[in-house]
């Protein structure tokens, strides 16, 4: 693996206010060289190309402005959301009035064990206790033994 000569084409200047991993550029070990460039792959050696600083300090800032940049893109979208909420708010309040309240569903109590139950019918046809169940669970349970 060894420079071609071709990343020259991809070379990248140093930006003006911001660092060169923040604003998207990478850097190739094997052609010594920061290009603007999208793969993980350098074009011209095949080599990776590393997208962010090795030395602790421009961690520390690239992670800095990394934050600020979320921080920013957060309060765009929340003075968006913002401007939006009057026109929600109007089409929510028509919307309630014309709900009609529900109430709960009443719960009566299974015939074989007493538990409380929405639907019974379905509970009562499972039920632990309801001795039609039980007598085909054991004939199910001595054909799948033998």
């Amino acid at each position: 693996m060894t420079c071609k000569g071709i990343c020259v084409r991809y070379k990248a200047q140093k930006p003006v206010g911001t660092g060169r991993y923040a604003s998207g550029q990478r850097r190739c070990q094997i052609c010594e060289i920061f290009i603007k460039w999208e793969g993980l792959w350098c074009p011209c050696c095949g080599y990776r190309l590393r997208t962010k600083p090795r030395n602790l300090k421009y961690k520390a800032k690239l992670r800095a402005r990394v934050e600020a940049d979320s921080m920013e893109a957060a309060a765009a979208t929340e003075i968006e959301s913002e401007v939006q909420v009057p026109v929600k708010a109007k089409s929510k309040a028509k919307t309630t009035k014309s709900k009609a309240v529900t109430k709960p569903k009443e719960k009566t109590p299974c015939k074989y064990c007493e538990k409380l139950f929405v639907y019974p019918d379905k509970h009562e046809k499972n039920c632990k206790r309801n001795p039609e169940v039980t007598t085909s669970q054991k004939s199910e349970s001595i054909a799948i033994k033998a």
